[in-house]
Formats: structure tokens, C-alpha cells, sequence
């Protein structure tokens, strides 16, 4: 076959190649563009009602953008409920206090379930992760019982002393994410005369810093929209926590809702959740990668 007539026979299925790739990424780009718009528009609806007035937001008919916007909403919080400053302190306080001690127990007990020899350390891993099968229903009344009788209920202690023992799925992620670093890094440590202790601190823990910030993210995201446990342990004392205020806040206004007023305490209570998923959205895809030579 002449040049010619070859040049003549792929010009057409280049042409429809092309127009078929042009296609499927218009198709692509379309339900990207659908999936991000209904994933914003709660937000962006909710941004927008909390400048609307009362009135216009409990309106039947429905507008996206308010007529006026006005900020009283976010200045009724301000001065008329000088506790959402208390609740933004106690949230942040349960934060503090749970987050790195319970992710230091974590991460060392995975070390130790991945990296070292211990009896039956899959049957007791297996033990802990058969407690995330439990609904946390059927522990609700023994806990409270229990923390009842010792006189934590009305206090922060309840929320604050089970996390510094740890968190099992963080567990399992960790002991997952360990198995991807080479057991060669440790036997170089034991070589040197590092102790087990030492290994995990100067090694095994930087090594995790991926996985660890991508479930900081996770574990803070889950404490600070936590509203079940606050509403029993901390309901009618001064502690209660910022999702149990705002649905407080609500609950009180059930005759003459205030949507515009709950719309605004939500917004404010999802700005440090933007900002740190901001910061560490780049380790998600490193932990779910689990980086690192296999053994």
C-alpha cells in the first residue's frame, strides 16, 4: 500500500479517535461538575441562609441568595449567647486533651501488633477490632451507669478519659500502614542497641507521620461534630460542647424557628473542620497509598 493511500485510511479513525476522547472527557468533566455542585450546595445553601432574615428564611418559596444581607444572625450569637465562646473552649479543650495521647497509644500498640513477636497477638488484635461490631447503643446505659456512680456525668471526663486509651479503626489502620515499612529499618535499630521504645520513636513513628495526619483529621472531625455522647454526659451543665449547644439553641426555638440564627453557629463551627482539611489533604492520598517497600 502507497504512503498515500495510508495517510487516506487513518485520517478518518484519527479524526473519530479524537472526537471520541473529546467526548468522554466532556462526558467526565460534566459529572465531576455534578458531583462537586450537590457535594458544595448544602454548604453554600447554608452559608447563604445565615444571612437571610427570619422571615425570608422560613419563606415557602425557595431563593438561593437573600434579598438583603444582613448579619444579625452572627451578632446574635456574639451577644446574645456568650456560651457558644465557652462551647467553641470546651470542644477544643476535649480536642486537646484526647487527640495526641490517644494517637501515641495507637500508633505504639500498632508497632507493637505489626513490628514485634508476641503471643497471640493476632487473636487479641482480632479481640479489639470485634468491639467496633458492637453498636455503641448497647453500651450507652452501662457507661452512664458507671460514670454516674463515680460522678463524671455533668463533667468532660466521660468524653475525654476512653480516647486516651485509643481508637480501634485507628488501630487497624496503623497496624496496615506498618506492614508497608521494611523490617529492615528495625533490625538495623536493634543492631545499634535501640530498644523497642526507641525504635518506635525515632523510626517507626516519623514514618507514620502520613497515616497519623490523615487520621488526626478523621478523629477530630468525629469529636468535634460529636452531639450523641455530649447531649447524655454533659446535658444542663456548663460543658456542653458546641454541636450540643447548637441543637440546644434549636430545641428552644421550636415555636418561632430561627433557621438563619442555627445556619450561622453552623457555619462558625465548620471553619476549623475547612481549615485542617485544607491543611492536610494532601497526606489522604499518602496513607491510603501506604507508602514504602514491602517485606
Amino acid at each position: 500500500m502507497s504512503p498515500l493511500s495510508q495517510a487516506l485510511t487513518k485520517k478518518p479513525s484519527d479524526k473519530s479517535s479524537k472526537a471520541g476522547r473529546i467526548i468522554r472527557g466532556t462526558i467526565v468533566w460534566i459529572l465531576v461538575l455534578f458531583v462537586a455542585f450537590i457535594t458544595v450546595f448544602p454548604y453554600l445553601w447554608m452559608l447563604l441562609t445565615s444571612f437571610k432574615e427570619r422571615l425570608e428564611a422560613m419563606s415557602i418559596d425557595f431563593t438561593l441568595f437573600p434579598e438583603v444581607f444582613v448579619f444579625d444572625s452572627y451578632k446574635a450569637l456574639s451577644d446574645q449567647d456568650p456560651s457558644l465562646i465557652r462551647a467553641f473552649f470546651n470542644t477544643a479543650l476535649i480536642e486537646v486533651a484526647v487527640i495526641p495521647i490517644g494517637t501515641f497509644v495507637t500508633a505504639l500498640a500498632a508497632f507493637a501488633f505489626a513490628k514485634m513477636r508476641l503471643p497471640h497477638k493476632h487473636f487479641w488484635l482480632l479481640f479489639l477490632m470485634s468491639g467496633m461490631m458492637v453498636p455503641y447503643a448497647a453500651l450507652m446505659l452501662p457507661q452512664y451507669r458507671v460514670f454516674s456512680e463515680i460522678g463524671w456525668v455533668g463533667t468532660p471526663w466521660p468524653l475525654i478519659i476512653p480516647g486516651l486509651f485509643g481508637n480501634v479503626s485507628m488501630l487497624f489502620f496503623f497496624v496496615q500502614y506498618l506492614k508497608s515499612i521494611p523490617t529492615s529499618l528495625i533490625e538495623a535499630g536493634r543492631v545499634d542497641g535501640a530498644s523497642w521504645f526507641r525504635i518506635f520513636l525515632k523510626i517507626m513513628l516519623p514514618s507514620m507521620f502520613p497515616a497519623i495526619a490523615a487520621q488526626v483529621v478523621f478523629w477530630f472531625l468525629g469529636i468535634w461534630n460529636d452531639y450523641f455522647a455530649p447531649s447524655i454526659y454533659l446535658s444542663g451543665s456548663s460543658w456542653l460542647t458546641l454541636q450540643a449547644l447548637l441543637a440546644q439553641i434549636n430545641d428552644n426555638m421550636q415555636r418561632m424557628p430561627d433557621y438563619p440564627l442555627v445556619m450561622a453557629g453552623a457555619v462558625l463551627s465548620s471553619i476549623p473542620i475547612i481549615v485542617i482539611y485544607i491543611a492536610c489533604q494532601r497526606y489522604f492520598v499518602q496513607s491510603l497509598a501506604l507508602t514504602g517497600m514491602k517485606d
